[in-house]
């Protein structure tokens, strides 16, 4: 029999679970709050053989290789724009890098034939039984589903009904990120520049056709609407607000972008990420905003749910707990990478500034960055991934030979 299951969120997890879920014969339908694919959002990379593995088991591997940014070194500069350390590109970019967006746009063109997407529209209501799960939609007609799988990233909507308000379970680090598109001012080519002042992180980069521009600051949580742009480039503005370099161009450039990322770093600390019928994947069950490798993390959840629902013969009873245990140390890991991301990209103090810089200038010997990229590497390697063998697509879900 073939299993009906709703997807919360159209960015990359969700897509991707819809992917490897025709693969095995099931029937899944996407749900996305936003009229269309979302544009914008950072630049995501993936490192080592796990990642590429799933990349090219998806058969999206070359293709992404093709659209990669190809960014080159990241420069700190002063606030007279001179050189005062270097980042490797491989720290920063990983094995292959690709902007959001686009990545979020392949997926979406590999399903789209075979899977229901729902735009412009969410989940109201849950109601869980024996039989399934009865969805409410705020516009859309309710539906009954065999399983709910929430997609919908560090703010996800499923999780909030499923498991409780977010309150419980998001671990706020301390500081705020923007980022947004502008025109490249500086005539960057595949190259990215950072600038500091106490407490706040700048950076422009621009690859791939694409420039954007970013902030990172600390704070309290900050009360505000998130889907009050205006208000949200105005939080930003504040707190920029007479600082050096090319902020003020920058700022500019913000007020006239169309959108624009703004969020707290912050990570998803959940005892579960599956209960009942209702399972997490990527951001929504242990998510982190920066550094923690969470598009990579994202695409390997959805491949060993899907694969362990496949298993099991879609019997979530066996399937779901199968699945966290072979992604909670795993997504664990990667998230550790990112405690220390707000402090790195905008320390405290102009001695910690130039801490940091004398390490971006050690990593800028070929011995010491490729031990770091070990390092960093390291985390998104530790997961021995089953071999799920997936069935043609025409096949009903089987297990493995």
């Amino acid at each position: 029999m073939t299993k009906k299951i709703l997807i919360s969120g159209a960015s990359v997890a969700g897509p991707s679970l819809a992917y490897w879920l025709h693969r095995y014969g099931f029937s899944a339908t996407v749900v996305e709050r936003a009229p269309g694919l979302r544009g914008g959002g950072f630049a995501v990379d993936f490192r080592g053989d796990v990642h590429l593995r799933v990349l090219r088991e998806m058969e999206l591997l070359d293709e992404v290789r093709r659209r990669q940014t190809n960014m080159g070194d990241q420069v700190v500069v002063d606030g007279r724009g001179r050189q005062l350390a270097k980042l490797p590109s491989a720290f920063m970019s990983g094995d292959v890098e690709i902007e959001r967006d686009e990545l979020s746009r392949l997926l979406y063109d590999r399903t789209q034939e075979h899977t229901e997407y729902l735009f412009g529209d969410s989940i109201a209501s849950m109601t869980e039984s024996a039989d399934g799960v009865r969805v409410c939609f705020e516009h859309a007609g309710p539906r009954t589903f065999d399983l709910v799988l929430g997609a919908d990233g560090l703010h996800s909507n499923v999780r909030a009904l499923a498991f409780g308000p977010e309150s419980r379970f998001i671990r706020h680090l301390g500081y705020y990120v923007a980022a947004f598109d502008i025109p490249n001012f500086l005539d960057l080519d595949h190259t990215g520049l950072m600038y500091n002042e106490p407490g706040l992180g700048v950076s422009m980069g621009s690859a791939g056709g694409k420039t954007d521009g970013g902030f990172v600051f600390p704070s309290e949580p900050l009360e505000y609407d998130r889907r009050d742009l205006d208000q949200q480039k105005q939080l930003v503005a504040d707190r920029c607000a007479g600082a050096g370099w090319e902020v003020p161009r920058l700022l500019e450039a913000m007020w006239a972008a169309p959108e624009m990322y703004f969020d707290s770093i912050s990570q998803v600390r959940m005892p579960h990420f599956q209960r009942g019928r209702v399972a997490l994947v990527g951001d929504a069950g242990y998510g982190a905003t920066l550094g923690g490798l969470g598009t990579g993390t994202a695409m390997v959840g959805a491949y060993v749910l899907a694969g362990e629902l496949a298993l099991a013969r879609g019997d979530h009873r066996v399937a779901f707990p199968r699945y966290e245990e072979l992604m909670r140390d795993y997504a664990a890991g990667c998230q550790k990478l990112a405690e220390g991301a707000g402090p790195f990209l905008a320390p405290p103090t102009r001695f910690r500034i130039w801490h940091r810089n004398q390490m971006y200038r050690l990593l800028s010997w070929r011995r010491l960055a490729g031990i770091f990229d070990k390092l960093t590497t390291k985390a998104a390697r530790n997961i021995t991934l089953p071999d799920y063998r997936p069935a043609p697509r025409s096949a009903a879900p089987r297990e493995p030979a």
